[in-house]
């Protein structure tokens, strides 16, 4: 058995300081640590419970699999900033069959990222015992 003490996602973008402009700046994520210098250094980003690792450079952009999953507590204002700072909204959001409150947002790369927001009444914030 693995055991995992830390995680994160890393990205190897065709242009790091678009990618970086975007984490950074568009989406607003804050800095853990940077490492290196020069346009392909790196900037690991906080992710919630993980991290976001954008270092390197690729030539050819990432799996077209590739998503992100990102919880947030208001997706409706997390709607509004994201269009207010010029992300290219795929999807405003919508509640889903299955109850989660999801938009997505194109970054670069082809990276798409899910915004859920878990309401209240969701399964997911049942909590047996508690």
């Amino acid at each position: 058995m693995v055991h995992v003490l830390s995680s994160r996602v890393l990205l190897r973008p065709t242009d790091p300081e678009q990618s970086r402009a975007f984490y950074g700046g568009t989406l607003g994520l804050a800095v853990a640590r940077e490492f290196g210098t020069g346009p392909d250094r790196g900037t690991v980003y906080f992710l919630g419970g993980g991290f976001l690792e954008v270092s390197g450079r690729s030539e050819e952009p990432s799996s077209p699999g590739l998503r992100l999953w990102l919880q947030v507590a208001d997706a409706e204002a997390a709607h509004a900033d994201l269009r207010a700072r010029g992300a290219h909204v795929l999807r405003r959001p919508l509640r889903e069959p299955w109850g989660l409150l999801e938009m997505w947002v194109a970054g670069p790369d082809g990276v798409r990222l899910c915004l859920v927001e878990v309401p209240g009444d969701h399964p997911m914030r049942y909590r047996p015992g508690v």
